[in-house]
């Protein structure tokens, strides 16, 4: 039987489950694995993008509530956006980018 340690767990958690980060300004924005997140905020990001894909919605509005919503601390997610100043392109790419993280993540929790 094999036995591991809690530190063991939380280093392969942290591998298949790790952060998206965005380097801005030497420093490094953390944008966290919705398994990462409380149950909370894992519910508000699922209704951020199913209301993202409403007709008329205010996708860089929504993107930035998403951003601030899995960013590890406010203050470094109000730095990235204020940084990326309501570039849509620029907020969808960073959004595409933490989607693809997260789905292999998840992908990899579902088939165990």
């Amino acid at each position: 039987m094999a036995s591991y340690s809690l530190d063991d767990i939380r280093n392969a958690a942290e591998a298949k489950y790790g952060s998206t980060d965005i380097e801005l300004g030497g420093e490094t924005v953390r944008l966290l694995n919705p398994l990462r997140l409380t149950k909370t905020a894992r519910n508000e990001l699922t209704a951020l993008q199913e209301r993202l894909g409403d007709d008329g919605a205010d996708q860089e509005e929504l993107l930035s509530e998403a951003i601030r919503l899995v960013a590890e601390h406010t203050k470094a997610a109000d730095r990235l956006l204020k940084a990326v100043n309501g570039d849509l392109a620029v907020l969808a790419e960073i959004f595409d980018r933490y989607g693809e993280g997260t789905q292999a993540g998840e992908a990899s929790a579902s088939q165990g």
